[in-house]
């Protein structure tokens, strides 16, 4: 079986991403965000976008998402996501890291199991201020209208929170739950 891709933009916590989805006893592999279109493709049976400083630096991010892959962004691979399906991504109120009440104010496959609220860790330096067309709003906060998006037909999710972190209230749920959309995508 082929592995899911961990797309490494450069970000602080794509390591803890690895090992997260590692921990579940799924086969992952971290991966360059250069890495060739074609061999992700190829080579893996879906993608998560890593976090990452700044847009400008997300390699072939963009071209990963016309793969018919299942895809989950994750702060900057949720940017890439909004960019690439024609929204806007600008500069948050509340910069950087901290602690963030999320609402789920849409049920989603992404998001089962969890409460209608929760605690997670967050930054807002960039966020979605316009969600593209084909996309629903899954997941807000009182500091930001877009905390969670998902494709209306597709399965590609963006998160504006790091669901790899401790601070996040059980953030492998995510994860898991990212593995049955895989499985459940030929």
């Amino acid at each position: 079986m082929l592995p899911i891709y961990v797309v490494n933009n450069h970000g602080q916590f794509n390591h803890l991403i690895h090992r997260a989805v590692r921990d579940l006893d799924i086969d992952v592999a971290l991966v360059p965000n250069t890495t060739p279109a074609a061999e992700v493709g190829e080579n893996c049976r879906g993608i998560i976008l890593g976090g990452g400083p700044t847009i400008e630096r997300a390699g072939n991010c963009a071209q990963y998402l016309d793969l018919g892959l299942p895809v989950l962004g994750i702060c900057l691979g949720l940017h890439i996501i909004a960019r690439k399906f024609g929204g806007t991504v600008t500069t948050g109120q509340s910069g950087g890291y901290g602690p963030v009440e999320v609402e789920i104010c849409r049920d989603s496959e992404i998001l089962a199991g969890y409460p209608k609220t929760m605690n997670v860790w967050a930054s807002h330096a960039d966020e979605v201020s316009r969600v593209p067309e084909d996309f629903c709003v899954l997941a807000q906060s009182t500091i930001c209208n877009h905390e969670a998006i998902a494709h209306r037909e597709k399965p590609v999710f963006g998160l504006q929170w790091h669901p790899e972190v401790s601070h996040t209230f059980e953030g492998k749920r995510v994860f898991e739950n990212f593995l049955r959309i895989i499985a459940d995508n030929p």
